[in-house]
């Protein structure tokens, strides 16, 4: 971005870290010593990425804040990237899941949980039978399995620049002469994701009517707006001329709901009135434990369940040993039932709105060209002067080293952001001040960048 002074934001940067340094001593130590046992000193590499010269620890985390070892309390924003939306140990699901614990986590059977999550979750997004998985990443595996079982079909289409866990078909994006190719920093792809994969723009009726033109596509997996690489709303007709198309060559459409479940208690499936034939949903349905599920239409379920025999059931790549335990299905009940409810998203859009309206103040204060795009209880900015219509036009106009800053000057002043780009979400219980908190850091970020 030409509106940012490379060398004023180096010194900016210098700073911070030297402000990182001295409040954080504790973590520092801890760093060290996990560093002689696990890479990087974390126990996921990517948590490597966040800003500084070594990560937080958390000591605790209750609602929407965390305090680390150092004692500083933070606001929290990221909400472990959705999986802690419902806040940090949300009394019900915490009861609810101490009281399975101590009756047993797991015995490969069911619980009187499992109809009742079941049933939350098909209220919610209009399908009605439904299977439970760890992950998200889990149920859509399962769901691209399936779909290339009934379908007969072998491929899978996505979207350029999606996310959807770690799922190898997904690992794809388009090449400057539009052939499908590895996304960069894919990480031991099993086959070329030309095999596998169509990949088309986000917003792209006419690319969608020529992938779908050949008739190979089991299934096309799709958020209904993008959030992993910046939020990328649909367009007005875009979701009506996909499910056509997926009638007309008989794909299955599966929509994954799990960061957009932030639009409202179905996610956008029922607030938009979307019409799936699977759903994938997963991180903070649990309450905090691992809890992933995907659901099907009664016409899907019954076709997949005829072509599946008992004999094979356990062993056709779908499921695991801890799938469908007790444990998450309390917290799901509790969850659903309990916390996030229909009744508190009012509140938390409206957190989203008030920190929407405070970035896009800043932005236009301080005559930077970037912009703000929201999704209920979701919101995002990027530095791009007008909303981006699909993925690439997201990716294009990041900018890594503005970004870091950005997040390390929050996390300087006790706010955590996501750490992948710069969205924030709300909880039930983030309040006013803390997005105000925000702002206020915000401001001062862009004082220091552009004066």
């Amino acid at each position: 971005m030409t509106t940012i002074d490379r060398e004023r934001l180096a010194r900016l940067w210098s700073d911070e870290i030297e402000l990182f340094v001295s409040q954080r001593p504790r973590s520092k130590a801890l760093w060290e010593k996990a560093a002689t046992r696990m890479p990087d000193g974390v126990p996921m590499l990517w948590m490597a990425k966040w800003p500084g010269p070594w990560p937080v620890y958390v000591s605790e985390a209750q609602g929407a804040h965390f305090t680390c070892v150092d004692g500083i309390d933070h606001i929290d924003l990221c909400l472990g990237d959705t999986g802690a939306m419902v806040g940090h140990a949300p009394a019900p699901a915490v009861a609810a899941i101490q009281a399975q614990l101590a009756k047993g986590a797991t015995t490969m059977l069911p619980t009187e949980d499992a109809e009742i999550a079941a049933g939350l979750l098909a209220d919610r997004f209009q399908v009605p039978f439904w299977q439970f998985t760890l992950s998200a990443t889990d149920a859509n595996r399962a769901m691209i399995r399936y779909s290339r079982h009934v379908t007969g079909k072998p491929k899978v289409l996505v979207i350029d620049y999606c996310y959807h866990g770690s799922v190898d078909e997904t690992f794809a994006t388009l090449g400057p002469d539009g052939s499908v190719q590895e996304r960069r920093g894919n990480i031991g792809a099993p086959v070329p994701p030309s095999e596998t994969t169509v990949v088309v723009p986000f917003n792209d009726v006419p690319a969608l009517e020529k992938a779908f033109a050949k008739n190979d596509i089991a299934c096309v997996l799709i958020e209904p707006a993008m959030t992993n690489i910046g939020i990328v709303l649909p367009e007005p007709g875009w979701h009506d001329a996909l499910r056509a198309l997926c009638t007309k060559y008989e794909a299955v459409l599966i929509i994954d709901e799990t960061h957009t479940i932030c639009a409202g208690p179905g996610g956008m499936i029922q607030r938009d009135g979307l019409q799936p034939d699977a759903v994938v949903v997963g991180k903070t349905i649990g309450g905090g434990v691992p809890a992933g599920a995907y659901g099907m239409t009664a016409e899907l379920q019954e076709r997949v369940r005829a072509s599946i025999h008992l004999e094979d059931i356990d062993v056709g790549g779908v499921g695991g040993t801890l799938a469908g335990n007790a444990v998450s299905l309390a917290g799901i009940r509790a969850t659903l039932s309990e916390v996030l409810t229909p009744e508190v998203y009012p509140g938390m859009i409206q957190r989203a709105t008030e920190w929407t309206k405070g970035v896009q103040q800043a932005i236009d204060d301080f005559g930077v060209p970037w912009q703000v795009t929201q999704l209920g209880s979701r919101s995002e900015y990027s530095f791009l002067d007008r909303a981006p219509r699909h993925g690439k036009e997201a990716a294009d106009a990041d900018d890594f080293e503005v970004q870091q800053y950005l997040h390390l000057h929050a996390i300087n002043r006790g706010i955590l952001l996501t750490p992948f780009h710069n969205m924030a979400l709300m909880s039930p219980v983030t309040t006013t001040n803390d997005v105000a908190a925000h702002t206020t850091h915000f401001r001062e970020a862009m004082e220091s960048l552009v004066g």
